[in-house]
């Protein structure tokens, strides 16, 4: 098996030398860090990525905490962190956090704390002072997706304006029967995403002078969720709202298959609007609110970068703007 000896001696150039062009950390001229990056490939030799760790204290590993891996939003911000990261150099462990106290007390207490990880990214995770507190003392970075967390920096969207704004959308269009298939609110995920959403759909509503009763219902967010509550909320014509404003874009697209299933035509008899830009969305002819959970795991890794490079953190919110995407789910209310 060759050497960094091997590898030096092959390109003309010290270990040393070796050594810097194939980790990355110190000068070496782009035209000797080719020779020895074209040498080792030659050899087939890997630098030793626990052998540099010694040397310089830092793992070249990031800890990425996350409550779900399949659910969509949570899948797209792994793979954006994942890609950044690989384009980086560092390797990627991943920990699904469970709602269990003591299973989350042995993923920071243990694997977070006494296994080398160079830096944490926390996604949809509100994490304790404590937590906060227990990473900074070590000097690791952290990041966090999906809420503001004090003490560190961390990127989200505004649910609250995001579900306001879509409201208004339809609002705009002439609705005044509107009904929001939101999260359950006695079950919320953290930083109350469901909540919060609510929230801004009553917001706009109040806005507008809208008063109407029986215009929220809750369910999973997933495609089977909305189209199980769609159709029972849309089968009776006497109740049923022109507009739905959905918590997510899975849900509004089980409510328009649900409406199809029914017979009713989207956007001619019923308006549907979600937030996400799911990439089922634009199929669907989704009109919705573009949040990219991919772009927001690539700025987490930049700045856990920054911040392995030696600059502070920011220790602050980061809003990330939603973009709106109107495609063909909306238009007026039907002529009575």
């Amino acid at each position: 098996m060759s050497g960094i000896a091997d590898v030096a001696r092959a390109a003309g150039v010290s270990k040393s030398t070796a050594s810097r062009a194939l980790t990355g950390r110190g000068y070496v001229s782009d035209e000797t860090r080719a020779r020895v990056v074209d040498a080792a490939s030659a050899l087939g030799f890997v630098a030793s990525t626990a052998a540099s760790s010694l040397v310089t204290g830092q793992s070249r590993n990031v800890g990425v905490v996350i409550p779900f891996i399949t659910r969509w939003f949570f899948a797209e911000v792994l793979e954006g962190i994942e890609s950044a990261l690989i384009s980086a150099g560092y390797d990627l462990t991943l920990y699904r956090l469970s709602p269990k106290a003591e299973q989350r007390q042995r993923v920071f207490d243990y694997f977070l704390v006494r296994k080398r990880v160079d830096a944490v990214i926390a996604v949809g995770i509100a994490l304790t002072p404590h937590e906060v507190e227990m990473l900074k003392a070590l000097g690791k970075p952290i990041v966090g997706i999906g809420g503001e967390i004090a003490g560190i920096s961390t990127l989200s969207i505004d649910d609250v304006d995001a579900v306001r704004q879509a409201t208004e959308h339809v609002i705009g269009l002439g609705h005044r029967r509107i009904m929001h298939f939101g999260g359950d609110l006695a079950e919320q995920m953290d930083f109350h995403v469901h909540e919060r959403r609510h929230r801004g759909f009553r917001a706009a509503l109040d806005a507008a002078g809208i008063s109407q009763g029986d215009d929220f219902r809750s369910t999973e967010f997933s495609i089977q969720g909305g189209f199980a509550l769609a159709l029972s909320v849309l089968a009776d014509p006497r109740t049923r709202p022109t507009a739905i404003v959905a918590g997510c874009d899975e849900v509004a697209i089980g409510t328009i298959i649900a409406a199809r299933q029914l017979g009713i035509h989207v956007p001619a008899q019923l308006s549907v609007i979600g937030i996400d830009d799911h990439h089922l969305a634009e199929m669907f002819g989704l009109t919705t609110f573009r949040q990219a959970p991919e772009e927001q795991g690539a700025l987490a890794v930049a700045q856990v970068m920054r911040e392995l490079s030696g600059e502070s953190g920011t220790n602050g919110a980061t809003v990330i703007p939603v973009a709106m995407q109107v495609r063909t789910s909306t238009t007026a209310p039907p002529a009575v």
